[in-house]
């Protein structure tokens, strides 16, 4: 058994209660399982999945922060998603919105091609990467207690912030949102206006 495989916290659990009471939440979705994760947990008009565009969520999050400055966004993506995107921190950190919020589900795994292993199961450490590129406030969550304690953090404290959670390696049963862009852009564009 690996590390990884032995973590106590588990990814649906984790997002189901990273949007429990979500409200007008604005939610970007990484590639894969963060998106069949954040639908296994419900389908919210206000969740924007992606699809494709691997280590964009972040950047994603970043533009919907600043073009909606009064609402809360949460980015919520994987280790391998986030690992392809890290130049994404510093243009977050530099723009420092206050509303952006960033949970990286860290299963060190890159799950959508084979479950090969990321370079977090080694000594890369994506929190300390956040704090590198100038984020006020990141830490690695391995435990239940410091999970409730994170959580009212990702609702409401100013940010930008980063919070990579480490949640078990498990294949899961696919629960996949709507796959066409053109009804995900739509959707989510008049959830927003509506609101």
């Amino acid at each position: 058994m690996t590390r990884s495989e032995a973590y106590p916290l588990r990814r649906r659990d984790v997002v189901r209660r990273l949007l429990a009471e979500a409200g007008d939440l604005l939610v970007v979705t990484g590639l894969g399982a963060p998106s069949w994760d954040a639908t296994a947990a419900g389908d919210r008009d206000l969740t924007f999945p992606l699809w494709g565009a691997m280590g964009a969520a972040a950047m994603m999050g970043l533009g919907l922060a600043l073009a909606q400055p009064e609402r809360r966004v949460l980015v919520i993506t994987g280790d391998g998603e986030m690992l392809m995107g890290l130049g994404a921190l510093a243009s977050i950190a530099v723009q420092g919105p206050r509303n952006l919020a960033i949970a990286v589900l860290d299963n060190e795994r890159y799950g959508e091609t084979g479950m090969q292993t990321t370079h977090t199961a080694g000594p890369c450490d994506l929190a300390a990467m956040a704090i590198g590129a100038g984020f006020p406030a990141a830490a690695d969550i391995f435990d239940e207690d410091a999970l409730a304690e994170a959580l009212p953090r990702i609702r409401s404290e100013p940010g930008p912030l980063f919070f990579n959670i480490k949640v078990r390696a498990e294949e899961l049963p696919l629960v996949l949102p709507p796959k066409d862009g053109a009804f995900l852009k739509t959707r989510f564009r008049a959830a927003l206006l509506d609101n």
